[in-house]
């Protein structure tokens, strides 16, 4: 199983079975939304492409899912920007792959509550967008967040960046890893053939 990152909130998670493309919004470049055979997860469903293929399988809401012997969750959560803010119309996931468990946060709140904790079970590897600036989770709320869920890796997503346009200026992933003052590594892409002992954020290239 590997992680790669599209940049934005949008990450694609694949091995030999299966394609799991993550938020692909407008603002990104996703080859992998051409694949019929791909499963697009959205954290909002207001997220989801203008331009995709109408044979993918499109999971945007909570609930149980299966797909190659990938099992997936949906988890509602609420939304870090909305009107109500008590609704949970936002959907955070729990995906195991190759016997690893991967969190999908998205754009929500933090900390999370004990239900959305439980729901989420014991989990190897936190994907969480970090850039802030009220639209979402900043570098302060992502860390609270990743030390509630305790894993042993950490993806960052949606940080500032010069090539994606964002609705609001985002924070440097630096500061992310300065407030989560972990073993921080850099690589074009995240391969669990061996999780860390110790919480290692895992800084991925953006790539399209």
């Amino acid at each position: 199983m590997e992680v790669e990152y599209r940049g934005a909130n949008c990450v694609v998670i694949k091995n030999k079975k299966v394609l799991i493309v993550v938020d692909p919004t407008d603002n990104v470049s996703v080859k992998e939304m051409k694949n019929s055979d791909a499963v697009v997860l959205m954290t909002q469903k207001k997220f989801l492409p203008n331009e995709h293929n109408e044979q993918n399988f499109i999971i945007e809401m909570p609930g149980e899912y299966e797909r190659n012997d990938v099992s997936i969750r949906g988890i509602p959560v609420r939304t870090h920007i909305g009107a109500d803010e008590q609704a949970k119309n936002a959907t955070m996931y729990s995906i195991e792959i190759d016997g690893v468990r991967i969190a999908v946060i998205g754009h929500t709140t933090a900390p999370l509550d004990d239900e959305s904790l439980e729901d989420l079970g014991m989990i190897d590897v936190v994907i969480i967008p970090v850039g802030g600036g009220g639209y979402t989770l900043d570098a302060r709320d992502a860390a609270t967040i990743v030390r509630q869920i305790s894993p042993k890796v950490v993806i960052p997503t949606h940080y500032a960046d010069t090539q994606i346009k964002y609705e609001v200026t985002q924070e440097s992933v630096e500061n992310f890893v300065k407030e989560l003052a972990s073993i921080h590594e850099k690589n074009t892409a995240f391969k669990a053939k061996i999780l860390p002992e110790a919480l290692t954020i895992y800084e991925l290239t953006r790539t399209s």
